[in-house]
C-alpha cells in the first residue's frame, strides 16, 4: 500500500496550482478573443462546468467508497459547494446578479482556500486534486467571465452578496448544530492556518468577527473598481443588466 503524502503548503504542487489558477483564465479568454467565436466560448463554458460537476460527484463517490465520511459530512454546505452552483449559473445565463455573488464568494472565500487550504493530503492523492479542481475552477470561471464579458461588481453588489451570505450562514449554522460537522468553519476555526486563526476563541464573538471579516473582504474586492470609478469622475451608477444570452454572435 502506497503511504499517503502529507500536504506541504507552498511546495511545488501547491505553487503549480496557484500558477495555473492565475494563468488559465487569461489563456482561455485569449482564445475567445482571438477566435471571436460564440461556439468556442460556449465550449469553454461547457468544459469548465463539466469539470466542476464531475469532480464534485467523483469526490463524493471516492470518499463514500473509502468509508471516510458519513452522510452528515457529505452535505453540499461548504461555501465552495454553493460557489460551484453560482459560477456555473453565471457562466450559462450571463446574468450580472449571479456573477457578482460568484465574484465575492469565489475571489473572497475560495481564493483563501487555494492560498491557505485546510487540507491534509498531498499530490498526487485524489483528495488533493479534487480539492484544488473545485476551488481553482471557481476562480477560473469568475475571472474568465470578467475577461470575456467585462463583468464587474458595483456598490449594491456588496449588499446583495452580503444578504446571500447571511442566508448561507443561517442554513449552515443550523446544519452544523444538527450534524456536528464544521461546515463553513462555523463551529470552530480550521486546522490549517488562515485569516480565521486570528479571530476570537469565544464562539459567539468568533461568529460575529467572521461577519466583519467577510465585509472587509467584500469592500477590499470592490476597492479597485471604486478607485477606477472615482478616476472616471465618480461614475458609480449601474448599467442595465446584460443580455441573458451566452454568446455575442459569431
Amino acid at each position: 500500500m502506497i503511504p499517503e503524502r502529507v500536504f506541504q503548503p507552498y511546495g511545488w504542487p501547491h505553487l503549480t496550482v496557484i500558477v495555473l489558477t492565475i494563468t488559465l483564465p487569461f489563456a482561455l479568454a485569449a482564445v475567445v478573443h482571438r477566435t471571436k467565436s460564440t461556439r468556442v466560448e460556449r465550449t469553454i463554458v461547457a468544459l469548465l462546468s463539466a469539470v466542476l460537476v464531475v469532480n464534485y460527484i467523483a469526490y463524493l463517490v471516492f470518499v463514500r467508497s473509502h468509508g471516510n465520511l458519513t452522510w452528515q459530512q457529505m452535505l453540499p454546505l461548504q461555501l465552495c459547494d454553493w460557489g460551484i452552483v453560482v459560477v456555473i449559473v453565471a457562466m450559462w445565463t450571463g446574468n450580472q446578479r449571479w456573477f457578482e455573488v460568484a465574484y465575492f464568494w469565489g475571489i473572497g472565500g475560495t481564493l483563501q482556500a487555494v492560498l491557505t487550504p485546510n487540507l491534509r493530503f498531498g499530490f498526487p492523492d485524489w483528495r488533493f486534486i479534487s480539492f484544488f479542481t473545485s476551488h481553482s475552477g471557481i476562480i477560473i470561471g469568475v475571472v474568465f467571465l470578467m475577461l470575456t464579458r467585462k463583468y464587474r461588481p458595483y456598490p449594491m453588489s456588496i449588499v446583495r452578496t452580503f444578504i446571500w451570505s447571511e442566508i448561507y450562514f443561517i442554513i449552515t449554522l443550523v446544519a452544523d448544530e444538527l450534524t456536528g460537522f464544521n461546515y463553513g468553519f462555523l463551529l470552530h476555526k480550521p486546522e490549517a492556518f488562515s485569516i480565521l486563526s486570528f479571530l476570537s476563541d469565544l464562539r459567539p464573538l468568533y461568529l460575529l468577527e467572521m461577519h466583519g471579516v467577510a465585509l472587509l473582504f467584500f469592500l477590499g474586492l470592490y476597492a479597485p473598481f471604486a478607485v477606477v470609478d472615482f478616476i472616471r469622475r465618480g461614475r458609480f451608477s449601474e448599467p442595465p443588466l446584460p443580455d441573458a444570452q451566452l454568446g455575442r454572435g459569431d
